[in-house]
């Protein structure tokens, strides 16, 4: 059973993108050669700046769905709060 994970994207334009994958490596591939998601397609490159893992694909739409309903303001908290909780633990 594979490992589901929901991510955020900051576009070359600013924005956010929120989507879910079983391979993050790939699909970031994908949004940065133009082959993934249509609105990212227009705004390259991107890149990752906050994920979570989550059991089954169930639990990640679930996520995705509320991580979507947040404004940009909000979003852009969970990215500060993770390269803080990154930072303290002394990764990149």
């Amino acid at each position: 059973m594979p490992t589901w994970t929901v991510y955020i994207l900051r576009c070359s334009d600013g924005s956010l993108y929120t989507g879910i994958t079983t391979n993050l490596e790939a699909r970031l591939a994908k949004h940065n050669d133009g082959t993934g998601a249509k609105y990212t397609r227009s705004k390259r490159p991107v890149h990752l700046v906050w994920s979570e893992r989550k059991r089954n694909e169930g639990n990640a739409r679930k996520r995705e769905a509320a991580l979507k309903k947040l404004t940009k303001r909000e979003k852009e908290t969970l990215v500060i709060k993770k390269l803080r909780s990154k930072s303290e633990r002394g990764q990149p």
